[in-house]
């Protein structure tokens, strides 16, 4: 046998299935989420899997382009991505099939497909879920968001995650006072990330920027920890723009009503965290658990998405991965349940099977000659003879 017969099998690398009985448990997880999300007003929206890349790269392309899997629409020659983000998607439906004046509240769920993990290990299929809140541009609908976020991991078993709160307005706005150039911007966007503190006090020095919003840009970088930060904030960036100001106060504002809401929150503040810059207009926010580097859940502000669809509308929401949550919570017991039907043509055993599916039992037919018993089957009960009856019986 060649090599190529023996790995026929194999799964693209980052590409996994999920078997029985886990695969189970996640759809039921699956209903669980949408069901919380429905209760909250969330409607259901099912995007495609692909569509045109002008429409998937709406408001973030620089994010997406090298994560989406391209090709052409045997059609009309025209190129398309397979989905590696259903954000812009469910933002195209807002704005374009549904143009609601109130706001609107829709969640989804689905595989999303990425060139390269995100991380160490990390699938290329996650099944994103999450939800987007548009028409509404106070801090409020920002608080709902990250409450269900909460809401999500707590749902699937994961109670001691802590939360990064930031603001990309504060970034944005002493860029702007600084008059720095896109060049520039992006230059040292990127040093921020990495916390480069030399190379950003090197970069602010060649600039030759005004010294008092060179030493607040310098001081982003160590603008991050617990509650003292935004105390902080206020002194060392006394004097930013009105902008900045205002960016600021509206975190102050979410977080305290976020800790009003949820008094056990453990909220972190990092004022140089700027995940999803280039489509993000506000907070930003993202949970994490101690021993995994990367985010298990984030989201944010991202106002005036739909513009290119003709109704650029407030917008704030998260996503996350479901099979990512459910590998982080502790397993699930998953006990043998169902019962074991003999083979027999008879009316009685008939209406009784169908009862018992009726009420939601798993009801599992014997076949003639097959190997293995009731246990074998993943059943703990059986449907026997008894009198002229047919009762369940444990086993």
């Amino acid at each position: 046998m060649t090599n190529m017969n023996k790995d026929r099998w194999l799964l693209p690398e980052g590409i996994e299935e999920v078997l029985p009985p886990h695969a189970e448990y996640l759809e039921t997880q699956r209903r669980m989420l949408l069901d919380l999300y429905r209760s909250w007003g969330y409607e259901l929206v099912m995007p495609p899997f692909i569509e045109y890349l002008e429409s998937l790269f709406i408001g973030t392309a620089h994010d997406l382009d090298l994560q989406t899997f391209k090709l052409t629409d045997q059609l009309n020659g025209r190129l398309m991505g397979v989905r590696a983000d259903m954000t812009p998607q469910v933002a195209r439906i807002d704005a374009h099939h549904l143009k609601r004046a109130t706001p609107t509240r829709l969640c989804y769920m689905g595989t999303v497909l990425h060139t390269r993990p995100d991380g160490f290990g990390a699938s290329r299929a996650p099944l994103q879920i999450g939800l987007e809140l548009y028409g509404h541009a106070g801090v409020e609908s920002d608080v709902e968001v990250f409450s269900l976020m909460v809401e999500t991991l707590r749902a699937c078993g994961i109670d001691n995650a802590f939360f990064d709160l930031g603001h990309v307005g504060i970034f944005r706005g002493l860029a702007r006072q600084a008059g720095l150039n896109a060049e520039q911007e992006a230059e040292l966007f990127d040093a921020l990330q990495r916390k480069a503190k030399p190379e950003i006090g090197a970069m602010l020095a060649h600039w030759q920027l005004d010294n008092s919003v060179a030493a607040m840009l310098n001081a982003l970088a160590d603008l991050n920890g617990s509650d003292t930060v935004l105390a902080n904030a206020d002194k060392v960036l006394a004097k930013a723009s009105a902008e900045v100001k205002a960016a600021l106060a509206a975190l102050r504002q979410i977080a305290a009503a976020i800790k009003a809401r949820i008094p056990d929150i453990s909220l972190h503040y990092d004022l140089a965290e700027l995940r999803g810059y280039h489509y993000h207009t506000g907070v930003v926010f993202a949970a994490f658990v101690a021993g995994k580097g990367q985010a298990i859940a984030q989201g944010g502000r991202y106002d005036g998405i739909g513009k290119v669809f003709g109704n650029a509308r407030p917008a704030t929401g998260f996503s996350t991965d479901l099979k990512t949550l459910l590998a982080l919570a502790p397993a699930p017991v998953l006990k043998d349940s169902g019962i074991f039907a003999p083979y027999e043509q008879d009316g009685a055993l008939q209406q009784l099977v169908q009862s018992l599916r009726e009420q939601g039992e798993r009801v599992v037919n014997a076949l003639p000659g097959q190997a293995g018993d009731a246990a074998a089957m993943g059943c703990n009960r059986a449907i026997v003879r008894q009198g002229n009856e047919w009762v369940v019986k444990n086993i």
